[in-house]
């Protein structure tokens, strides 16, 4: 079936693709203040990005709809930091399919 190099690459992966949220994929690894870090972080950005919204002016009895649509500049850095969240998930991901992929040679 599966080397054990290949099982180790595998189970990395499904731990990264369910549960990078919560920093499943950094507890499995054994590095528990990263995991910490990682799930008050993708809070942070995920909370900021609600409060800064444009229709978050509308829940809170706004009359108007001069303040819809407007986009807060603040709301550019929760984005950002989002952004380089991502790009580092999907980095390791393809990190741990070359690691899969060469586990058999």
């Amino acid at each position: 079936m599966f080397r054990k190099e290949e099982k180790k690459a595998l189970t990395r992966l499904a731990v990264l693709s369910f549960g990078w949220p919560i920093g499943l994929d950094r507890f499995y690894d054994g590095k528990n203040r990263e995991g910490i870090l990682s799930c008050l972080g993708w809070a942070l950005v995920f909370v900021s990005i609600m409060l800064l919204s444009p229709c978050h002016a509308l829940s809170h009895g706004s009359d108007t709809w001069s303040t819809f649509g407007k986009l807060n500049p603040l709301v550019v850095l929760p984005l950002g930091l989002g952004t380089y969240g991502a790009i580092l998930i999907l980095r390791k991901g393809f990190r741990l399919l070359r690691q899969f992929e060469t586990a058999g040679d």
